[in-house]
């Protein structure tokens, strides 16, 4: 018996099957496979847990949902610290990312923070909005501030994972890269992050609400 699907059935099976198959590619021969089995408890928790809400999501939170989970699949493969995007700048375009911005260090976990605030803020929002009734300020305020706690939750976290497995291993997870405030910049570029994606919502929905 044939199983037929919707157009936004297929587009949400179309990106499950492609972030499957990025994920199975880049789950083989990571850098350093302990650091991998570490980040990749996200997607054990996110990714399930998307399977069973997607209903009640916008095809626009899922798609930011599979752009961030794309990204982090890169990072738990070379290790945030590590992830070469200079070396492929320099491959095709000839010069280094942070030769051209004058980086210091690998920004790559800092642009995934901050696309972390950015992209899971979607579906916190629309979640939320299905489950509690928010006027005024609040419409605002309850997304950020949630968002917010998970962005020094997870810096929180991360500092525990890295303190009881220690050595290589918790250096690697962590990914400072000898920066002192590296939890507290990862903290600010997430609610960062957060903080346009809700103003950017919010207000479209007003303006629609008004027209």
């Amino acid at each position: 018996m044939a199983i037929h699907f919707n157009p936004r059935d297929r587009y949400r099976l179309a990106l499950l099957t492609i972030y499957l198959l990025w994920w199975l590619a880049l789950a083989i021969a990571p850098w350093y496979r302990e650091d991998w089995l570490l980040e990749n408890v996200l997607v054990l928790i996110l990714v399930p847990f998307v399977l069973t809400v997607h209903r009640r999501l916008s095809d626009t939170a899922v798609s930011a949902l599979f752009v961030f989970l794309v990204l982090h699949a890169i990072g738990a493969h070379y290790t945030y610290a590590q992830v070469p995007y200079d070396a492929w700048a320099e491959t095709l375009f000839g010069r280094s990312i942070s030769s051209l911005l004058g980086f210091e260090r690998n920004h790559f976990d800092r642009l995934v923070h901050f696309l972390y605030g950015l992209l899971i803020t979607p579906t916190a929002i629309e979640l939320i909005d299905s489950r509690v009734t928010q006027r005024g300020a609040w419409r605002y305020l309850v997304p950020f501030t949630f968002m917010a706690s998970h962005a020094a939750f997870y810096e929180v976290a991360e500092w525990l994972a890295a303190t009881w497995f220690g050595g290589d291993l918790g250096v690697a997870y962590l990914g400072t890269q000898g920066d002192v405030w590296d939890a507290q910049k990862d903290s600010a570029l997430a609610i960062a992050g957060t903080l346009i994606t809700v103003i950017w919502l919010r207000i479209g929905d007003d303006s629609s609400v008004r027209h």
